[in-house]
Order: C-alpha cells, then sequence, then structure tokens
C-alpha cells in the first residue's frame, strides 16, 4: 500500500466511516474509491482535492507529503 491509501483508511477508522459513504459525498463510484484505497489507482487531482475537503485535511498530508492534517487557509 501506499502513502495516499494508508491515510485514507486511517481517515474512513478515525471517523467511524464506510467506504460507500465516503464514495456517495465525494460523488465517486464505490469501486473507483476502492481502487484508491487498496492503492491500485491514483485519483485525479480532482478527486484529492475532494477527498482532502472532505476529511477536512491538505491534499499533501493526503499524499504523505506531510505528517500534519491541518489545512493552510
Amino acid at each position: 500500500m501506499n502513502k495516499l491509501s494508508n491515510r485514507l483508511i486511517k481517515l474512513k477508522k478515525d471517523k467511524n466511516l464506510l467506504q460507500k459513504d465516503i464514495a456517495k459525498d465525494v460523488n465517486l463510484s464505490l469501486r473507483a474509491y476502492q481502487y484508491y484505497e487498496r492503492g491500485q489507482r491514483e485519483p485525479t487531482a480532482s478527486v484529492l482535492i475532494a477527498l482532502a475537503d472532505y476529511f477536512d485535511v491538505s491534499i499533501d498530508y493526503l499524499v504523505g507529503r506531510t505528517d500534519n492534517p491541518k489545512l493552510y487557509k
């Protein structure tokens, strides 16, 4: 697994969410979200933005460039 998939799984567990709910709320198919969580596919920039917004973290945190999940606004 890569950093993105590990972060998605951690955020999902921390917030007690289901894959299907995340996929629906971010306007993805369940299968697409599962591919991202398994590290089988890389999301587009627009999907990364949507996931970061959904989890209220930075894109850098999602992709493993920082361990600080805070958004810099």
